[in-house]
């Protein structure tokens, strides 16, 4: 009995030992690169945001290292389906929109993930209303002329967009329908390359974000007739919304950060408490909110309830409108 006494008590202490000269977080979150997918092409918002708080990580001395990966095929869905069949260790992240979650889902016959229960949501990073913007080729200086023109020659006007389903798509459709014109849809794999064909004359308007807009209306590549929100952008101030033309629409972008379903709760709170961090710095934000932008950050209940509710705002707007995947 004495030796099985002595036996354990060595046991223990090797253990307490091997404990001791463990290193320290060793199993904590994360312990190895986390991936960002973005399904889109680079440059636009979803682009910038994880690639920035990649960088935004490293100046502050964090060591956990963040790889962002495009992946715009399929319209977005496949990067979408990766993640949310990506085992639930936080290692492969969404920067998901407004598109792939609450809009795709109302326009495709079908998708390969669920998105109210494919995903867990972390953090709503940025919100920002869309932008008409035109070439200035294109003789209409408001919403007005801007109708009247398409009317006087139907077929001859196009519109960019950020992609099939994306909200440029959205809110040229609903102008469509309420002004009863013929304008020629343009789809691009990302926000970057339709406002670059945009500016170089190749379409003739677009619904971009203002945040992407203001550089190329700064520079005057192109011109903006109205904003798709409630207020005006306090950085346009003589830009009026399209609700002050007549035209009742709120159209935006959103982006925030998803894991799959089931996703360790360690990762949620890490990657939350970090973006947090991240985006409320001053400088950070005072960029984003000087392009028009918004950053509500908060919780990952606050996240979830938004996209359902986006969801079926989004839906309600596609099935009155008529909207359709081309």
């Amino acid at each position: 009995m004495n030796c099985i006494r002595a036996f354990v008590s060595i046991a223990a202490a090797l253990v307490a030992a091997s404990s001791a000269f463990a290193p320290a977080g060793a199993d904590e979150f994360p312990s190895k690169p986390i991936k960002f997918l973005v399904p889109a092409a680079p440059a636009g918002i979803g682009d910038i945001l994880p690639r920035m708080f990649a960088q935004k990580l490293g100046e502050a001395g964090n060591p956990a290292t963040i790889v962002v990966e495009n992946r715009p095929a399929g319209n977005g869905v496949l990067a979408y389906d990766a993640v949310a069949k990506a085992p639930p260790d936080g290692y492969l992240m969404l920067m998901g929109n407004h598109a792939g979650l609450a809009m795709n889902p109302h326009l495709a016959k079908s998708l390969p993930y669920e998105p109210l229960k494919s995903f867990a949501p972390i953090i709503l990073v940025v919100t920002v209303p869309n932008i008409l913007v035109v070439h200035p080729s294109v003789p209409a200086k408001s919403l007005k002329e801007l109708i009247a023109y398409a009317k006087a020659s139907p077929g001859k006007l196009s519109y960019a967009s950020q992609g099939t389903g994306a909200s440029g798509h959205i809110a040229a459709e609903l102008l469509k329908l309420h002004a009863g014109i013929d304008i020629v849809h343009v789809p691009y794999r990302g926000a970057a390359p339709a406002a670059q064909d945009l500016a170089a004359g190749h379409v003739s308007m677009m619904f971009d974000v203002v945040s992407l807009a203001l550089p190329q209306i700064t520079a005057g590549r192109v011109r903006p007739l109205a904003v798709a929100a409630k207020q005006r952008v306090a950085m346009l101030p003589d830009v009026p919304t399209l609700i002050e033309q007549g035209m009742d629409a709120e159209v935006g972008a959103w982006f925030g950060m998803l894991g799959p379903a089931g996703i360790s709760p360690d990762a949620v709170g890490w990657v939350n408490r970090e973006a947090t961090k991240v985006f409320s710095a001053p400088d950070t934000r005072d960029r984003f909110v000087q392009q028009g932008a918004a950053l509500p950050l908060g919780t990952p209940d606050a996240f979830g309830k938004f996209i359902e509710a986006e969801s079926a705002r989004y839906g309600d707007i596609i099935r009155r409108a008529g909207i359709k995947l081309e």
